[in-house]
């Protein structure tokens, strides 16, 4: 997934506190994180939105991490939602107007991914 931003030192600390890790590539043209075997990249060019698609990271507790990540700038786009099997989704939009998506899914391992 790639967000455009604004100011890209701005959003490399934010989206480093986020996710509690450094990014892998860290150039003026493109910030890269490796999260969970995805890309998460960061362009300095282009326009943030809420359109288009949306990448649910996934979490071990979604109102807790709702709640963290609200605490450290993001606003809330769509509330915590029950969409069924135990599983639970969350919008919300990032510092720099990118919508962030969240999961909270029993059935994933997310050990096997970190």
């Amino acid at each position: 997934m790639k967000y455009p931003v604004s100011d890209l030192d701005k959003a490399k600390a934010w989206f480093t506190e986020v996710f509690g890790t450094a990014p892998y590539f860290d150039q003026p043209f493109y910030v890269g994180f490796a999260i969970g075997g995805f890309e998460l990249g960061l362009v300095p060019d282009g326009t943030s939105g809420t359109a288009g698609s949306v990448v649910y990271w996934g979490v071990d507790d979604i109102e807790a991490e709702v709640a963290r990540i609200v605490g450290l700038g993001a606003t809330e786009h769509e509330a915590i939602q029950a969409v069924g099997e135990g599983i639970k989704v969350a919008e919300l939009k990032d510092p720099f107007g990118n919508v962030l998506g969240l999961i909270y899914n029993p059935v994933f391992d997310l050990a096997q991914v970190r």
